[in-house]
């Protein structure tokens, strides 16, 4: 069991990751409480900046130290250092000549993945859009925007975690793309409980202090629905086009509608709408099983005056014990070729711009 003298000696050297000084020298731990009962240990933690991607990784690393020597569980609070001790320690700063991708300056194209609904593959389709892009020779990014029901990770096999150096935060890499997520920063999947301003901040660095480099494309999974953080996504971007994704089912698509109705009002062009789910196919017969009827992404492309990019089947990925990733379809499948279609429709179309 640990005793709070114990935490903040553990504590101590741990470095402020914006003031590069220690615990020790900012007096960060304001707070230690034990319960022995639980072995849980809470800090109050004072840094120089709150809510930013320093402070996940932060997170992790106090976690880590916590739980290695000792602690059962561990509850974390951050609170910003008073002014004079950041102004004392504050280094100088270097003029960032690196161009923003929020300025529109870098020459990535923006690509939305949304839905009315959940439940709909919305998230299949960002990643394997996402990987077609790639195999057609394109360098893509991939923001997990979908901050309480995150699944790119898992998805696409991803064990790692990002890694920061200096001042940004380097995303994992995984056939070829970049991939940042809230789930990397949650422990243990733990649920999100965060109100809508932090949520609004977490997905603001995404943008602004992650080392994307170069990119073509970046892609982001946005939650279902027409919530506040689909509509923060919608108001950070300089630019992007939108795809819808639906199921056949006429209730998917008047959802997606609302969907398409906000992109249109921020001013996002719809690209296309990808109806998933569209029909199984059966080995034995060979005939088209139309399981959740038919027309839901035809009359959805009627109503956002868009087009139908494709309409891809019920099917499983091969399975691949060498390389598990499993919603990612390999590219001589036939849904990976449905996909390679529609990323070279999207390609077309981007650049018609």
């Amino acid at each position: 069991m640990l005793t709070k003298d114990e935490v903040i000696e553990l504590l101590n050297p741990v470095e402020d990751p914006f003031l590069h000084r220690t615990f020790e020298e900012l007096e960060s731990v304001k707070s230690v409480t034990i319960k022995e009962d639980k072995n849980h240990v809470s800090v109050k933690a004072g840094i120089a900046q709150t809510n930013t991607g320093e402070q996940m990784q932060l997170q992790q690393e106090i976690v880590g130290i916590l739980k290695k020597n000792g602690a059962a569980t561990v509850g974390l609070r951050f609170e910003k250092l008073p002014d004079e001790v950041i102004q004392k320690y504050q280094p100088a700063v270097d003029e960032d000549k690196e161009a923003s991708l929020m300025g529109g300056a870098t020459g990535t194209k923006f690509l939305t993945i949304a839905s009315g609904k959940g439940g709909v593959g919305k998230s299949t389709v960002t990643v394997n859009l996402a990987v077609a892009l790639r195999r057609l020779g394109y360098k893509v990014g991939v923001i997990d925007a979908d901050i309480y029901g995150f699944s790119v990770p898992d998805m696409m096999g991803i064990e790692n975690r990002p890694v920061v150096r200096g001042k940004k935060i380097i995303p994992v890499e995984r056939f070829g793309v970049k991939v940042v997520s809230m789930g990397f920063f949650v422990e243990d999947n733990a649920p999100i409980i965060w109100r809508g301003p932090m949520l609004g901040k977490m997905l603001n660095s995404f943008f602004s202090e992650v080392e994307w480099g170069d990119l073509d494309y970046l892609l982001l999974d946005l939650p279902p629905g027409t919530g506040d953080i689909a509509m923060d996504v919608h108001e950070l971007l300089p630019n992007s086009k939108e795809i819808i994704v639906t199921t056949p089912h006429p209730s998917a698509a008047f959802v997606a509608a609302r969907a398409g109705q906000m992109a249109m009002k921020t001013e996002h062009e719809i690209l296309g709408i990808i109806e998933n789910m569209a029909y199984f196919k059966s080995e034995t017969t060979g005939q088209k099983e139309y399981v959740f009827g038919q027309g839901g992404g035809e009359k959805l492309a009627e109503v956002l005056q868009s087009k139908v990019l494709g309409q891809l089947p019920l099917q499983q990925p091969y399975e691949d014990e060498d390389d598990f990733a499993p919603s990612i379809y390999q590219e001589d499948h036939p849904t990976g070729k449905e996909y390679h279609k529609i990323a070279a429709k999207v390609v077309a179309k981007m650049e018609e711009e």
